[in-house]
């Protein structure tokens, strides 16, 4: 079984991340952490989204994104970060080892581009209609399901 972890880098909206956490549960997701800004699973309104979630996924919280993308690269993770680039592929298309780490960044400004420099591979989600973007908890679904099948 694959070993997959969550990382928002400065996920600033606590019902994301809520939402985030029951997500990652419900695909068998090992872990998630929340770097930067990104609220943590004892805030009230993410407890209010992840309804019980933060309770029993493990979860963390790290300021530096930096310095966990090295331990999970030492640890032997795959850095996925999960943005649209010329360099990226189809979330259609990934081939995951044992373990893998979804990099997911702001609603605004995406992934940072140092937290992009350092990921093994880009992956995207093709975009149809107008918008270029989803919701970044309905993102998460779609690349931990389609990880896990």
């Amino acid at each position: 079984m694959k070993e997959i972890v969550v990382v928002l880098e400065d996920v600033r909206s606590t019902f994301n991340v809520g939402s985030v956490l029951r997500t990652a549960d419900g695909s068998g997701c090992t872990k998630v952490y929340m770097c930067g800004i990104t609220p943590d699973g004892n805030h009230p309104k993410v407890k209010k989204t992840a309804l019980g979630a933060e309770e029993f996924m493990q979860w963390e919280h790290r300021k530096d994104i930096v310095e966990l993308l090295s331990e999970l690269k030492n640890g032997g993770f795959q850095l996925i970060s999960v943005e649209q680039s010329p360099n990226s592929v189809s979330y259609k298309n990934l081939e995951l080892g044992n373990k893998a780490a979804f990099i997911f960044g702001n609603e605004i400004t995406g992934v940072s581009k140092d937290t992009l420099e350092r990921s093994d591979l880009i992956a995207e989600i093709p975009m149809l209609g107008k918008k270029n973007s989803l919701n970044i908890s309905t993102t998460v679904g779609i690349i931990l399901y389609n990880s896990v099948s």
